[in-house]
């Protein structure tokens, strides 16, 4: 069949046009019905109104139909492809047809048609781009339609709206501020709802403009909804209400920048036209947040804070820091208080300054519990503060996660299990991590890295290659207070430490169990290859590397330099490697300082030799530890020793290096 009539679509500014050869409403037959195949549905699309000059795109966010090829139409359930057709040198009008098996007319009586663009069998959801930085990206980001309108055979028209609500901020340079050129200016806290992006780059159209296109949504109050990024600095507006995002609407922000933030001008919303209103300050929130990663990417206190808010009541949020952060004369609510902390904490390798509370209340840290799978990376804390219940410590009170690379200066204080990077580390892994400073004890099991430490019946857990300097002590008198150690106050349930050293001061003089590595190895602890420089006092059980050694643990390759005194038994307690042994293994251990006997009371055996410089030098000191790491490593490749001694002359204590 010859068809004379294609179906025609006009854009909003467009007439209706006819054919010459279209059939008059005079040549129609008598009643409602008509002939079939005789009268094409013809008609005037409307509704894409243009911006106020100048338009930032030729596309159909601004009611222009450039790069719009064909478009869906649907009439009772049937979808049919048309080809659009601009029709004038602004392409603000078109003519959209069919060539082939069009819609046609079968009675005068009203029909239901819909249409839509971008083209597809059923209505596409709408999804617009994460990155509209690129005219073509932004203007792609629009979806348009025409839903079940009513056609009217004397009256055929449809309107067109735009499905996506459109986004507009306009710059202005404040106070400080001597221009806005080269900002990014990104649209954020979005919903993810259908595969939508939780922020967008805008398309910055020109004159200090910038625009995005987002589907309908609500962003709730106080949410960092317009984010600017000008000369270094990060600066957020929240909204002081809901926003509520409706499709075909567009919201004007003018914002202005100063040294002190951002001031919100004014905020209309409308018809892709102006209209209504909302005014209020916009402020340097101190983060960014990547909603694909549950990322906060920390610059400045403030951002540390709302991190610290909201993983109050979602512990599995990540945080990056990107600069040094001070947080002298702020508040700190420890992480993990009631739900463990599970997500990862990276420093990026920079530091916290002046982290401080003051609480009773038990495991207390910055962190106080981390979970099996959270982790503690690249951070460093300085001039700490802290003081707490049970289970207190400079990065976490309990640990169950992973540490590494962690640095502590400062002062911690706890009733009890105190230590400088953790109170209780239990099934956790401490590595690189090093203390400097304080660590106080009111009631026993005080430690330079951690209060106490224990792997328990799952083998998961150690300290390796940790490092504390400064004082251990503790408060409390009498004989009931014991544990106090170097880098770790008790050590027990299999509990493993390998390759640390301690230069810090164990000054315990009414205490027992106090040693320059370890307080107390208890249960299968295992200490190898470490050693302590720092004088060590102890009312009993004192030794210059552990202090009390018992039931099946083992100290492997390890040695002391410090002085060690204690006042039980006239100092029988005391000795130069381990107060006490009883049901224990040592092996090629090794002191220099004054004391006489390399072991204590001593129920059992132990391989403790003296550095005298003459019999015995550092060189022979360093052969025996070394045979003995090799020994180890031999029998234990779940959990092998990857360091060795090495010294410069026999009359130099060595260090450890990694093989």
């Amino acid at each position: 069949m010859s068809f004379r009539h294609p179906l025609h679509l006009l854009s909003g500014v467009a007439v209706l046009l006819l054919a010459a050869t279209a059939c008059t409403q005079d040549e129609l037959t008598e009643g409602t019905r008509l002939p079939e195949g005789e009268y094409p549905l013809i008609i005037n699309a409307t509704g894409l109104q243009a911006v106020a000059p100048p338009a930032s795109t030729r596309a159909t966010v601004d009611g222009n139909w450039d790069g719009v090829t064909s478009v869906a139409l649907s009439v009772g359930g049937t979808v049919k492809e048309y080809s659009v057709t601009t029709t004038d040198t602004e392409k603000k009008t078109a003519t959209l047809s069919r060539e082939n098996d069009p819609f046609w007319w079968m009675s005068r009586e009203d029909i239901t048609v819909s249409a839509w663009w971008p083209y597809a069998t059923t209505m596409p959801d709408v999804v617009v781009k994460s990155d509209q930085r690129k005219q073509a990206d932004f203007a792609a980001s629009d979806f348009i339609s025409a839903e079940n309108q009513t056609v009217k055979f004397d009256n055929p028209t449809l309107e067109f709206s735009h499905r996506t609500a459109r986004i507009t901020v306009n710059l202005e340079k404040g106070n400080g501020i001597t221009s806005v050129t080269g900002a990014e200016v990104y649209v954020t806290g979005l919903s993810t709802d259908g595969g939508n992006p939780a922020s967008i780059s805008t398309y910055a159209s020109g004159n200090d403009t910038y625009e995005a296109l987002a589907a309908p949504q609500t962003v709730k109050a106080n949410t960092p909804f317009i984010e600017v990024d000008l000369n270094g600095s990060i600066f957020y507006f929240r909204p002081q209400s809901d926003v509520e995002l409706t499709a075909n609407s567009r919201y004007t922000y003018t914002v202005r920048v100063t040294a002190n933030g951002l001031e919100l001008v004014g905020c209309t919303i409308g018809g892709w036209t102006e209209g209504g209103g909302e005014s209020g300050t916009a402020e340097d929130l101190g983060f960014t947040y990547n909603a694909n990663t549950r990322t906060y990417l920390v610059y400045n206190e403030n951002g540390l804070l709302a991190w610290n808010e909201a993983a109050q009541s979602d512990p599995s949020l990540n945080c990056t820091l990107t600069e040094y952060i001070d947080l002298a004369g702020k508040e700190w609510m420890p992480i993990g208080t009631s739900l463990n902390y599970t997500g990862t904490f990276d420093g990026g390798g920079y530091a916290i300054d002046n982290l401080s509370f003051n609480t009773t209340e038990t495991i207390r840290g910055m962190f106080s519990t981390i979970s099996s799978s959270g982790v503690v990376k690249n951070l460093t804390l300085t001039n700490v503060q802290i003081e707490g219940g049970s289970m207190t410590g400079g990065i976490a009170g309990w640990n169950y996660g992973t540490i590494t690379d962690c640095k502590v200066s400062g002062n911690i204080k706890g009733i009890t299990t105190v230590g400088g990077i953790v109170g209780f580390n239990f099934m956790g892994s401490i590595i690189n991590c090093s203390f400097d400073g304080s660590v106080i004890s009111d009631g026993g099991a005080a430690g330079g890295i951690s209060g106490s430490h224990g792997k328990g019946t799952t083998g998961k857990g150690a300290i390796i290659n940790c490092h504390s300097s400064g004082s251990i002590a503790l408060t409390g008198e009498g004989s009931g207070e014991s544990g106090v150690g170097g880098i770790v106050g008790i050590n027990n349930s299999a509990g493993i430490i390998i390759a640390c050293y301690s230069s810090s001061t164990v000054l315990c003089p009414d205490a027992y169990d106090v040693g320059g590595v370890v307080g107390n190895n208890d249960e299968e602890g295992v200490v190898i290859a470490c050693y302590a420089s720092g004088d060590v006092e102890g009312y009993q059980n004192a030794g210059g590397v552990i202090g009390s050694h018992e039931h099946d643990a083992q100290l492997i390759a390890c040695y002391a330099t410090g002085d060690v005194e204690g006042g039980f038994y006239g100092g029988g307690s005391t000795a130069g490697v381990v107060g006490r042994i009883y049901q224990a293994i040592v092996t090629a251990c090794y002191w220099s300082g004054s004391e006489t006997w390399g072991s204590g009371i001593s129920y059992d055996d132990g391989e403790t030799t003296k550095v005298n410089g003459n019999d015995v030098t550092w060189t022979d000191a360093v052969d025996g530890m070394n045979a003995a790491i090799n020994e180890w490593n031999a029998s234990h490749a779940d959990q092998p020793c990857d360091w060795t001694y090495q010294t410069s002359d026999a009359g130099t204590p060595p260090t450890l290096s990694a093989k």
